[in-house]
Formats: C-alpha cells, sequence, structure tokens
C-alpha cells in the first residue's frame, strides 16, 4: 500500500512540528526532517547514531529553487541539475544563509538534490521547504529500500513513514563535487560516471578519498551484521565452501557466470547479469543473508562500469573494517 493525500499531509504537518518522517526516494528511503529546523535535524542525528559532523542530503522539490539554498550556482552545476534533477544525482555546492551549520554537519558546502518519486515530490511540495534526509537506517549499515525494512529498523524512533513502495534505484545517489570548474565524483551512485561525463563533455575522476565530507565515506558502511569478505569472481564457490566447512554460516552472492554451479553453503543469492536489476536488489540480498542467519557473506566486485561502480563501491564499504577491527 502506497501513500496517499492524506498521508502526505499528515507527514508534512510532522516536517513542520520538528518531527522525523521516513520517505521513500528512487534510491532508497530517508530519515527527513525540516532542513532549516536545526533540533529536528539533531533528532536525524540521535535516531541514526549518526556523527554530527557526517553532513546530510538537502532535498528540494525542483531543480528551479537550488538559488534558494546554494551561495552561487556555477554553470557545471546548472547544466548538471538541468539535466539529471529529478533523479539520483546530489550536488555539493557552497551554502547559502538558509541552510544551518548542523544540517551541513559544520561544513561550508551543502549536499542537495531533487529525488525522482512521486510522494517525495508530493510531500516537498506540500511541506513548502527543504527536506533534510540521510539513509532511514543505523548509522553504518544496510540502506532500507522498502517501508518495512524502515519500520523493522528504526521502529517508534520515526514519528511517521510514508510507503511508497519498493525503490526503484536501489543504491543512494551519485555525489559529484561542483563547486569548481573541475567537477569531482565524490561517491559513486545512481547516476553513472559516463553518462555525467557525456553530459559535461569530459572525463570525471572518482578519488578514494576527497577534502570535502559526504555520507558514504566511513571505512565500514553500508553493512550488513554478517562479515562481508570480497574475493575474485572464480574463488567465490572455493572461498565460501571452505568457510562452510571451517564451522561459518555462509553466504554467498553468486555471480553470473557461475549460476549454475551447486555451492555448499548455508544460503546462496545468484547475482543478476544486469547491473541495474543488481542494484535494485543488493540492500535486499544483504538483508536477506542477515535474516537466515549468516555470520559470513563471500561475495565477488562486478564490472566497474555504469551502475556496476556504485555496486562495487557499496560491496567494498559493506567489508571494510568494523570499528571492533
Amino acid at each position: 500500500m502506497t501513500a496517499g493525500t492524506g498521508d502526505i499531509e499528515k507527514a508534512a504537518a510532522v516536517l513542520r512540528a520538528g518531527g522525523l518522517v521516513a520517505l521513500p526516494t528512487e534510491t532508497v528511503y530517508g530519515l527527513g526532517a525540516d532542513a532549516e529546523n536545526p533540533a529536528a535535524v539533531a533528532r536525524v542525528f540521535q535516531v541514526k547514531g549518526r556523527p554530527p559532523t557526517h553532513p546530510l542530503i538537502v532535498h528540494i522539490g525542483g531543480a528551479e529553487h537550488l538559488g534558494d539554498w546554494v551561495e552561487d550556482v556555477p554553470e557545471t552545476a546548472r547544466l548538471l541539475a538541468e539535466r539529471f534533477w529529478p533523479g539520483p544525482l546530489t550536488l555539493v555546492l557552497r551554502r547559502g544563509p538558509r541552510v544551518p551549520l548542523e544540517t551541513t554537519g559544520g561544513l561550508e558546502t551543502v549536499a542537495i538534490r531533487v529525488p525522482d518519486h512521486p510522494v517525495a515530490l508530493a510531500l516537498l511540495e506540500a511541506f513548502g521547504g527543504g527536506v533534510a534526509a540521510p539513509s532511514a537506517n543505523r548509522f553504518g549499515s544496510v540502506s532500507p529500500t522498502t517501508a518495512d525494512h524502515v519500520r523493522t529498523e528504526l521502529g517508534d524512533a520515526v514519528d511517521f513513514v510514508l510507503d511508497g513502495g519498493a525503490c526503484g534505484v536501489g543504491v543512494e545517489s551519485t555525489i559529484v563535487d561542483a563547486t569548481s570548474d573541475v567537477p569531482t565524483i565524490l561517491r559513486p551512485g545512481g547516476v553513472t560516471r559516463e553518462d555525467l561525463e557525456a553530459a559535461l563533455g569530459r572525463p570525471l575522476a572518482v578519488p578514494s578519498t576527497s577534502r570535502v565530507r559526504v555520507p558514504g565515506q566511513h571505512p565500514s558502511h553500508y553493512a550488513p551484521r554478517a562479515r562481508v569478505v570480497l574475493v575474485e569472481p572464480e574463488k567465490v564457490v572455493a572461498e565460501a565452501e571452505l568457510a562452510q566447512e571451517l564451522g561459518h554460516q555462509v553466504g554467498v552472492f553468486l555471480p553470473p557466470a557461475f549460476a549454475d554451479a551447486e555451492v555448499k553453503a548455508h544460503a546462496v543469492v545468484e547475482v543478476p547479469a544486469s547491473p541495474d536489476a543488481y542494484a535494485r536488489e543488493l540492500y535486499g540480498f544483504l538483508r536477506e543473508l542477515d535474516q537466515r542467519g549468516c555470520d559470513l557473506i563471500i561475495a565477488s566486485l562486478p564490472v566497474e562500469e555504469g551502475l556496476g561502480l556504485a555496486i562495487a563501491n557499496r560491496l567494498r564499504r559493506a567489508a571494510g573494517p568494523r570499528p571492533s577491527d
């Protein structure tokens, strides 16, 4: 069941009152608060267990509102906004006075985008402002792609959950630093590097580290409870069976080239051959293997082209060092 007009109006009222609303976007579900309300934004950090220096993305209702939230709009940013909004692209620009430092994690830049989901856009129109919304999950864990994921993980900590069905893209937005004449991809996501380069007519770098703090840069991020181990595709089956023999409850991401292989493991999911389908299902797969009691997940990286770049980025973060490592 998806949200109706009454749900939208109720959610907008919750935001105006300083409450938290879980909202669907085309990427993942967000935990939304009034971007101009420092107290509401502080609740987002508290509920997620997110460091207050980790900036939030401000969602707005249309590209025509961009100038209301940032200091200036360089030509590159304007071009990207016109080409990819609404859509899974976040632009990092110099914040305007409307954006409190609590929302930006103390930075003089703001991450901003227009989501491509009818429920999110209807909420933004009804609310009439910007909504600061990181993913609606505990900090560092697997992002939610259904309303049930949000309810299971955050429960009553969220004042209202808007159900917009399953997310169509399934991985977070691409984040581009557009503060200079040389834009940089800070986080691969739902808009591919190839599409960005075609729009700009120039190559874009994807550095492993950045001076600009953005979501998803923590060493361990997008991580299930099970430990994720990445190996070469041809080694997935052997590594999984060895770990199972050693006493682990092993979950396997079986690459498309080995879909016919029989694997002696606790649980197996077959990775779709299509990167679009893989991205859409990635977080659901990770949650499924957690729910089936796996303590170890063996996976390989896809070819890092198109959405494969975003999937590889999420898997590397999921396999990153845990705080106890």
